[in-house]
């Protein structure tokens, strides 16, 4: 299994703080927000090679940072170089599969969020599901609703349907941005493309598998802490504790 790390975003909202640096490899205590992400998810010995894909302005940043694990770890720059020509999470992802040759299943995640739970537990659920898979949990704001991708699920936790940013969310149940591809449903990414799936928002590739594959939903079995404004990022070094 291949992991690639979505991190060729801006960050626009947290300016001056990442104008010159990337969200990613800010510090929650002594470690960066990446590292707190592959650290956990390397405990489930699934990964083979991590893939961060990078806008060009701040690839050298992940670069570097890269030379300092012992990990297997590649960074692609999209050659990107501002937020109004950036390629959009599902054409970075295609961007990846292709640059690295990738035939393989995925975990694609946003190398933004910090967790207090394992995704290992997220991985262990794709593997027994043999499906590809997304995260969910219940958001009782509709105004943040109308930002997030929203599924519909059966009782064995089998998406219905899934919309991104829909003026009528159909439940309360959200998707956080961290995907489990199976290697035949990752095939299909130029399909997708081709077919006219919104590129922008890493969850409509997975809205469009619910149409056109099996997309399980495992009930998020914790926190996720966003980081979009500076003070977000304050509160989230004052309060973090780890994973539980």
């Amino acid at each position: 299994m291949k992991c690639i790390v979505l991190a060729a975003g801006y960050a626009t909202r947290l300016y001056p703080l990442t104008e010159n640096f990337p969200k990613p490899l800010l510090k929650i205590g002594e470690k960066t927000i990446l590292d707190l992400l592959i650290e956990d998810i390397e405990k489930s010995g699934k990964i083979s090679e991590y893939i961060v894909v990078s806008n060009h302005k701040f690839a050298n940043h992940f670069s570097d940072w890269a030379k300092s694990k012992s990990l297997n770890i590649t960074v692609v720059d999209d050659g990107t170089s501002t937020n109004e020509t950036r390629l959009g999470a599902v054409c970075d992802i295609q961007f990846a599969v292709e640059k690295c040759d990738i035939n393989d299943d995925l975990l694609v995640i946003a190398g933004d969020n910090v967790l207090d739970f394992s995704l290992c537990k997220f991985i262990y659920y794709a593997l027994e599901k043999k499906s590809s898979c997304i995260m969910r949990y219940y958001e009782p704001d509709f105004n943040k609703l109308l930002k997030c991708g929203v599924v519909s699920v059966d009782n064995s936790e089998k998406v219905l349907s899934m919309t991104e940013k829909s003026q009528n969310p159909a439940t309360h149940w959200c998707c956080p941005p961290f995907y489990f591809y199976t290697k035949e449903d990752a095939r299909l990414l130029p399909k997708a493309i081709e077919q006219g799936c919104s590129t922008d928002a890493p969850g409509s590739f997975a809205a469009w598998i619910a149409q056109e594959s099996t997309l399980h939903a495992m009930e998020m079995p914790g926190s996720r802490y966003d980081i979009g404004t500076l003070e977000s990022y304050e509160n989230v070094k004052s309060s973090y504790k780890g994973i539980r």
